[in-house]
C-alpha cells in the first residue's frame, strides 16, 4: 500500500493560505499606528524563494541508518541495512518517484507543506502538552512598567502596530543577514525594492543574505483551530477588529482597531483593561476554556452541541478576536511556575485553539503561548521579538497614564454562553483530564552559572551540539541507554517551508556519553574534549541532510559547498535551528 500522504494533491488553499497583500495605508494613520516603514515590502522576495529539494532516496537512506547505528546491536543493524537495501530497490524507488512527480506538480509550494499541516491537524491528542509551546518575555527593564495593567497594554498596542505593519506590507521582511555590512544596508535596500519580487531572492544571494518564508505570518492573527471529525480546521478573518480577553474563566471583547482599521488610543484600550480587572464576577462553575484542551474529535462533537444551543455568535466572537489576551490573577513564584503556568494553566484562563495567547500574570510576568499547527517558531518569534523591543522602548503608555473617560460598560461585552446539560458533563469530564494529566508533568530547572554560548564558541565547539550532547548523557546515566532523540531544524530558507527533524544520537554522542557517564576515570582531559569536539563536528554536519539536492553526493552545501560548523556556518539550514523540546 502506497502512503497516502504521499499520494494525495495538496490544495493551494487553505492549506497555505493567501499571501499577505500590501495594503494602502490608512488616511488616520499616525506615528504610534506602526513599528516601522520598510523600504522594501514584507513579502517582496516571497515568490522568488527557493522551493525545498528533495534528497536523493539513497541519502536518505545513508542518513537514516547513521542515525540508527547508535542504537541497535551489530545483529539488528545488519538487518535494518537489509531491509532498507530491499526498500531502496524495491517499493521505496516507486514511492521516491511518485513523491517527485507530485513535486513538480505543486510548484506553489513546498513537498513537506500539505503533509505538515495534515500531521498537525489529523492529531487527536490534545494539543496542550503535546503541541502547543510557549516563549517567556523578560520583564521590562524599567521595573514599574512591570504594572499588570501596565503591561498588558503595552504589550496590545505593540502587537497590534505588528499587526498593521504586516498588513501595510511595512514591516521588514524577514532576511537571514550573513554579510549585514553589506546586505542590511539602507543603500541595499533602496536597490533592491526596485527589483520583481520574481528575481529578488537572487539579489540577496548576490550579498550572502538569505529571505526567509512569510507565508505562515497572515495566521498570527484572527485566527483559531477549529475542532472538527477526524481533522480539523484553520480558521482567519481579518475584518474582526476584536479583542478577546480572558480572565479568570471569563470571556471579554472590545475593539482595538475603530472602523478606519486605526488602533483604538491606548489610554481607551487601558480604560477597558482596567474595567475588566475591576470586574467582581466569580470564575464560572463550568469553564468553557477546559473544552479546548479535550481529545479533538470529543471537543468536536462538544462544540456542535454549543452551536446548536445558541452559542453561534459568541464562538464567532472568540474564533474571529484578533487574538486572546489572558489577565491571570496571580504573580509568578519562579521560573518552575512560570513554566507550568505558561504551558498549561489551571485550564480556565486559555482558549488553547487560538493562534497565540498572550498571557500576562498579576506582577507583570509575560509569555506568548501559540498553537503549532498554523506555523512554526520563526514567525513567532518575529513577532514575540518586536512586541517585546516596542512595548519596552516605545510604549504607549507609562505607569502615571491616566484611563481615557470611557464608557466601558457599552465598550465592552462580555460574553455568555448557553450550556446543556450534556455540556456542563462535557466541560467536568474535560476538567478531570486536564488536572489528571497535568500532575503527571514534572518540571525542574538549572541555571549554570560558570559557562555559556560565548564560552564554547571561544572552545570551538557549537553550543547547540554540547546541549544535545548533555541531553544523551542525562538520558544514559538515568536510563542505561541511548535512545531516539528529536531535535527540530527550520526549512524557512525555501518557500513554504516548515520543520523538519534532526537526529542528535549518533555514534559520537554515544561515545563520548559512555565515557563521560560510564569510565572517566579511562580518559584525559583531552581525549574527553577531543570526543566533544567530534560531536560538534558532526552535530554541525546534520541539518544539511534536510535541504541537499543532487548536491549531496559531494557532501557539500546547497548554499556554500562546504561542511561548516553552525557557529560559522555560511548555511541557514544548519544555524537557524529552533528547539521545541519534542
Amino acid at each position: 500500500m502506497v502512503p497516502r500522504l504521499l499520494l494525495r494533491a495538496w490544495p493551494r488553499c487553505p492549506a497555505v493560505g493567501p499571501e499577505v497583500p500590501s495594503r494602502r495605508l490608512s488616511a488616520g494613520s499616525g506615528p504610534g499606528q506602526y513599528l516601522q516603514r520598510s523600504i522594501v515590502p514584507t513579502m517582496h522576495y516571497q515568490d522568488s524563494l527557493p522551493r525545498l529539494p528533495i534528497p536523493k532516496l539513497e541519502d536518505t537512506i545513508r542518513r537514516y541508518l547513521n542515525a540508527q547505528k547508535p542504537l541497535l546491536d551489530d545483529g539488528q543493524f545488519r538487518k535494518t541495512e537489509q531491509f532498507c537495501k530491499s526498500f531502496e530497490n524495491g517499493i521505496g524507488k516507486e514511492l521516491h518517484k511518485q513523491l517527485v512527480a507530485q513535486d513538480k506538480q505543486n510548484k506553489h509550494t513546498s513537498y513537506i507543506s500539505g503533509p505538515w499541516f495534515d500531521m498537525y491537524l489529523s492529531a487527536r491528542d490534545s494539543v496542550v502538552l503535546n503541541f502547543n509551546p510557549f516563549i517567556a518575555f523578560n520583564p521590562d527593564p524599567k521595573s514599574e512598567y512591570n504594572d499588570q495593567l501596565t503591561r498588558a497594554t503595552n504589550m496590545t498596542v505593540s502587537a497590534i502596530r505588528f499587526l498593521k505593519t504586516l498588513r501595510a506590507g511595512l514591516l521588514e521582511p524577514e532576511v537571514f543577514h550573513l554579510n549585514p555590512a553589506k546586505s542590511d544596508t539602507d543603500t541595499f535596500k533602496r536597490l533592491i525594492r526596485f527589483v520583481p519580487s520574481s528575481l529578488s531572492w537572487y539579489g540577496a544571494y548576490l550579498v550572502n543574505a538569505y529571505p526567509l518564508d512569510m507565508s505562515q505570518y497572515f495566521r498570527l492573527f484572527n485566527s483559531t483551530r477549529l475542532p472538527k471529525p477526524s481533522q480539523d480546521e484553520l480558521f482567519t478573518d481579518d475584518k474582526a477588529r476584536h479583542l478577546l480577553v480572558l480572565r479568570k474563566g471569563n470571556f471579554y471583547i472590545f475593539d482595538v482597531l475603530d472602523q478606519d482599521g486605526n488602533i483604538v488610543s491606548p489610554s481607551e484600550i487601558q480604560a477597558h483593561l482596567k474595567y475588566i480587572l475591576s470586574d467582581g464576577s466569580p470564575a464560572p462553575e463550568f469553564p468553557l476554556a477546559y473544552l479546548t484542551s479535550e481529545n479533538r474529535d470529543i471537543w468536536a462533537e462538544l462544540r456542535q452541541k454549543l452551536l446548536s444551543s445558541g452559542n453561534e455568535e459568541g464562538l464567532r466572537k472568540v474564533d474571529s478576536a484578533v487574538f486572546c489576551l489572558c489577565l491571570d490573577d496571580f504573580p509568578i513564584k519562579d521560573l518552575i511556575h512560570l513554566s507550568h503556568n505558561m504551558l498549561h494553566g489551571d485550564g480556565t484562563n486559555r482558549w488553547f485553539d487560538k493562534s497565540f495567547n498572550l498571557i500576562i500574570a498579576k506582577d507583570g510576568s509575560a509569555a506568548v503561548h501559540f498553537e503549532h499547527s498554523w506555523g512554526d517558531g520563526v514567525a513567532v518569534l518575529r513577532f514575540f521579538n518586536e512586541v517585546f523591543k516596542d512595548s519596552t522602548q516605545t510604549p504607549a503608555i507609562t505607569p502615571q497614564s491616566q484611563p481615557a473617560t470611557t464608557d466601558s460598560i457599552d465598550a465592552v461585552q462580555k460574553l455568555n454562553f448557553k450550556l446543556s446539560d450534556a455540556l456542563k458533563t462535557g466541560i467536568t469530564a474535560a476538567k478531570e483530564k486536564f488536572v489528571a494529566t497535568m500532575k503527571t508533568l514534572t518540571i525542574d530547572c538549572v541555571q549554570f552559572q560558570r559557562g555559556g554560548k560565548e564560552f564554547l564558541k571561544q572552545q570551538k565547539l557549537s553550543p547547540d551540539a554540547v546541549a544535545q550532547l548533555a541531553f544523551q548523557m542525562a538520558f544514559l546515566r538515568q536510563y542505561g541507554q541511548t535512545v531516539a532523540t528529536y531535535e527540530s531544524c527550520s526549512t524557512a530558507a525555501f518557500k513554504h517551508g516548515r520543520t523538519e527533524t534532526i537526529r542528535p544520537a549518533s555514534i559520537y554522542t554515544k561515545r563520548c556519553s559512555e565515557a563521560f557517564v560510564r569510565e572517566p576515570s579511562k580518559h584525559s582531559a583531552g581525549e574527553l574534549q577531543q570526543m566533544m569536539a567530534e560531536c560538534s563536528k558532526y552535530h554541525g554536519h546534520m541539518p544539511l541532510g534536510l535541504v541537499l539536492s543532487a548536491r549531496a553526493l559531494t557532501d557539500t552545501c546547497l548554499f556554500c559547498g562546504t561542511w561548516q560548523q553552525p557557529k560559522e556556518s555560511s548555511c541557514p539550514s544548519s544555524t537557524w535551528t529552533l528547539h521545541t523540546g519534542r
